[in-house]
């Protein structure tokens, strides 16, 4: 049956040649979008895990809180320390987030200040993805200011001009003069500003913070987070219960559930790649029935049973998806590993995608489950793409069938 089904297949070449080809110009399509998708992926993971780390630990039940004081962690270099001495070499970055009014040339807008500090090589990273123009502030530097494009054009400011902050309510001084020097070129225009940690204490809370951040530098892909829940736990137990200790995933959920949803919605998005692949493959099977139905009929003269005819329609079926599947294969994952060396956007479209987070280079993740649903999707279609010819082929009356003629 299978010798006869090859045979079959190669009847019309030129036919099968071009539905090999389709089939393996979708599976081509396929890995290379969930290659893409994975660097999207990586690439916002990445983002995100720079600017907040893959954990953060504040205290205890800080969401319900209201008062300033009680979101306050007094004994930071403490809590730092213990949470470094049991992070495997995660970096501990202090953060102290203050909610105040910003005023430059005649505008306001009330803004969340962000006072922190980050190692040397967290802040070159943090400055190559986000910084337009200056510098950031340096650790104990109380007088400068690093504002969004969109905060500063939003109080008409620019660089080295002068911005007043109010924070009443907090424990330091309340109200500051700051010097502007760094623009950030944040994502959908976020209002953000940022001040050395030193200058966010005097403000408002001298020699306290509200979170610290855990940045692993290990953790470069969303699969290197299937060892934070542990991390996470022993942390937790280590602060014992007057902190909370949370993933990046539960500090941010609505990011956590929108990079979620890229794998399901690639899927969905393959799916619709391979139905069309199908309609052709069933378009070919059943102008191959048709050409034969005086051999159906003969076939079925001499005693074969519908369920052989059937086999061998599919078997025609398998044998077309799974040779252009093949060579799809072999040219999807070169391309694959060629984009896994890093690849980016014509400058046009960097610009464009650089507001949302994107870096200039991406580098391309295809995983083996992604892998199998193409495979799956193949083979899927093989035998869908053969229900309707070989419902034919089994259908026939054997006398009306010889006598057929085309």
């Amino acid at each position: 049956m299978w010798t006869l089904a090859w045979r079959n297949v190669w009847r019309k070449k030129g036919r099968s040649v071009i539905t090999m080809s389709a089939v393996a110009l979708v599976v081509i399509l396929s890995l290379v979008y969930f290659a893409f998708g994975g660097a999207a992926r990586n690439a916002l993971y990445t983002s995100l895990t720079e600017a907040n780390g893959q954990l953060q630990v504040r205290v205890a039940g800080y969401r319900d809180l209201r008062e300033f004081g009680d979101l306050l962690m007094r004994d930071a270099g403490g809590v730092a320390a213990a949470v470094a001495a049991r992070s495997d070499g995660g970096l501990v970055v202090e953060a102290l987030d203050v909610l105040g009014l910003l005023e430059g040339n005649a505008r306001s807008r009330g803004v969340a200040l962000q006072g922190i500090d980050r190692p040397a090589e967290l802040q070159a990273a943090y400055a190559d993805g986000w910084l337009r123009e200056g510098r950031l502030p340096t650790a104990g530097d109380v007088e400068g200011i690093v504002l969004s494009v969109g905060l500063a054009r939003a109080i008409d400011v620019a660089m080295g001009d002068t911005v007043y902050v109010y924070a009443p309510g907090t424990e330091g001084y309340g109200a500051a003069g700051y010097t502007v020097i760094g623009l950030l070129d944040l994502p959908s225009g976020a209002h953000v500003a940022q001040l050395s940690l030193a200058a966010a204490q005097e403000l408002a809370a001298p020699d306290a913070v509200t979170r610290l951040e855990v940045h692993l530098p290990s953790f470069v892909t969303m699969e290197d987070d299937a060892a934070l829940p542990v991390l996470r736990a022993r942390l937790a137990e280590a602060l014992g219960g007057g902190y909370d200790v949370e993933t990046w995933r539960q500090a941010s959920p609505g990011m956590a559930s929108y990079l979620d949803l890229l794998g399901p919605m690639q899927a969905i998005v393959n799916g619709i790649f391979f139905i069309l692949a199908g309609l052709l493959v069933t378009n070919t099977v059943y102008l191959s029935v048709i050409e034969r139905v005086r051999e159906f009929g003969v076939i079925q003269a001499l005693g074969a049973r519908g369920r052989k005819i059937m086999a061998m329609v599919v078997a025609e079926s398998l044998f077309l998806c799974l040779v252009g599947a093949g060579a799809g294969s072999a040219v999807g994952l070169a391309i694959v590993a060629r984009m896994a060396q890093g690849f980016g956007f014509p400058a046009e479209i960097a610009a464009y995608v650089a507001e949302y987070g994107f870096p200039e280079v991406m580098y391309a993740s295809l995983s083996p489950d992604q892998l199998v649903v193409t495979v799956v999707f193949t083979l899927a279609i093989a035998v869908l793409a053969a229900i309707l010819p070989a419902f034919t082929a089994t259908h026939l009356e054997p006398i009306e069938a010889i006598r057929y003629t085309a």
